[in-house]
């Protein structure tokens, strides 16, 4: 099945937002359908899901954590890829330990969310698959020293720069420096893909 046959659904309770995703996501050539909830989208949610779904995590009622836990309760493996704001990084990361497959922060440039989007896309078939890469992940966790690790661990409990900091009694600007060098050692191109690199390995003893 093509990418331009796959639905992105968008989940947003801000119409102006909801509006703005669909027609960019429409002159960039995907099927759009918008949803103004969790609730909206779940209670038409039947069947076997394909595309991939866009949702803000901070929503009223079922925001985006649950969302994602409803959707694997129910059994869809759709990729989601969760919205966050820029002081949402602990929901981000929790998002994505419940499941999505990335996060982006906002505001984010048309081009990143399309780029996520069609990620999503090719490698929705890979959500139930195990990973290769895992050990290739080790080799490259091998390589940090002891701070690098514990900057890492800090990022991947959701931690801002500046609670690492403190916690290590360094300064932010040495957690970016450290922070720089891991993403750089582990071959992330973002925050979500130093975080899922993390998890893969977490979820395989």
């Amino acid at each position: 099945m093509a990418e331009s046959d796959l639905v992105v659904h968008v989940v947003d309770d801000d119409v102006d937002v909801r509006k703005s995703l669909g027609f960019l996501l429409a002159t960039a050539d995907f099927a759009v359908r918008l949803h103004e909830s969790a609730t909206a989208f779940l209670s038409t949610a039947t069947g076997s899901l394909d595309g991939c779904i866009v949702t803000d995590v901070r929503m009223p009622g079922i925001d985006g954590i649950e969302f994602l836990r409803q959707l694997r309760a129910g059994g869809h493996r759709i990729p989601v890829i969760v919205m966050t704001g820029h002081a949402d990084v602990a929901l981000a990361v929790q998002a994505m330990k419940e499941g999505a497959s990335d996060f982006i922060e906002k505001p984010f440039d048309d081009e990143m969310l399309i780029e996520a989007i069609h990620s999503a896309l090719a490698n929705r078939n890979q959500l139930n698959a195990a990973h290769p890469q895992s050990a290739d992940i080790r080799g490259r966790l091998s390589t940090l020293s002891e701070r690098e690790r514990q900057v890492l661990d800090g990022l991947v409990s959701g931690l801002p720069n500046k609670t690492i900091a403190y916690d290590l009694g360094i300064s932010p600007r040495t957690v970016e420096i450290y922070r720089a060098n891991v993403m750089s050692k582990m071959g992330a191109g973002s925050l979500s893909h130093l975080v899922r690199m993390a998890l893969i390995v977490e979820s395989r003893p």
